[in-house]
């Protein structure tokens, strides 16, 4: 049976090599080269060069969703990891109950965002009257901070969940060591918890980060880019570019867009996963 497997293999390979291909690979290289034309359809693609870049960078929209973006990277990937830390290192003592908060805290990430954001956008919108504040669709710093909150309370059980995996691989000789030799917790914590748990940070710093670039269905419920395309993320103006305004040029523009979009998140990650795999700790 061994033999047949390692004989066989590529048939095994073969559907989801395929679907890859299918679904991603002839997609994007498509999705490149029509980022050079202007089209109203696929099949009516007409090559203009490096026309529909220079007006994507052109637009104020998408140079404001740019900012505005990667403030609330930021934000949201400091206040998810430190959240997600802080209840890994809270769910991983002895507490009763601990397997039922674990449960709680994870149960947002299974809500879609769509869900998600129009709850919040009823919450958020019901707190800021009772404040006598402008709503969310009038203010885009309370459109910010809503999506952070937002995304803060899907992604920290996720976050969670990782994190203590993590601080349930480190071994207990080493914690023990400190405690002997006089360490306080938070010494125990920053010398030796942290270094240990770089693997783990390392995941959830990308995902999160990623995860912020590329947000779209909440930021369309929560605040639909409200007011004047103020509260766009990088996602949804491309979105809107290619969608919500008249005129074949649009969609060109939109499509290159959407490939400056994608350096910059592969860029960023790559960098991102550079720097924290060099502060790995082997075990």
């Amino acid at each position: 049976m061994e033999k047949a497997i390692k004989r066989y293999w590529p048939v095994f390979l073969l559907p989801t090599l395929a679907a890859f291909v299918i679904g991603f690979i002839i997609p994007f290289i498509q999705g490149v080269y029509l980022s050079f034309c202007q089209f109203t359809t696929v099949r009516d693609a007409s090559f203009i060069g490096f026309s529909n870049f220079t007006r994507a960078l052109a637009d104020t929209t998408f140079s404001h969703a740019f900012w505005y973006n990667c403030a609330f990277v930021v934000v949201s990937t400091l206040a998810i990891n430190l959240g997600g830390l802080c209840v890994a290192l809270i769910l991983t003592r002895e507490l009763k109950g601990r397997n039922a908060y674990r449960t709680v805290f994870f149960m947002p990430n299974l809500i879609g965002g769509i869900v998600l954001g129009y709850i919040w956008q009823i919450l958020l919108n019901c707190a800021l009257s009772l404040m006598k504040k402008p709503l969310l669709a009038l203010d885009a710093t309370a459109g910010f901070w809503g999506l952070v909150i937002l995304m803060c309370w899907q992604q920290i059980g996720y976050m969670m969940i990782i994190y203590i995996a993590g601080l349930q691989s480190i071994p207990d000789t080493l914690t023990e060591a400190a405690e002997i030799d006089g360490a306080t917790p938070w010494q125990t914590l920053i010398r030796v918890k942290l270094p240990m748990l770089m693997p783990s940070i390392t995941i959830c710093l990308f995902l999160t980060i990623t995860n912020s670039f590329k947000l779209f269905d909440q930021n369309m419920a929560l605040t639909g880019g409200q007011p004047a395309h103020q509260s766009e993320l990088l996602a949804y103006n491309i979105y809107y570019t290619f969608y919500g305004r008249s005129g074949p040029q649009w969609r060109g523009i939109g499509q290159a867009k959407a490939v400056i979009f994608c350096l910059i998140v592969v860029a960023i990650s790559l960098i991102q996963l550079r720097v924290t795999r060099k502060k790995e700790v082997q075990q």
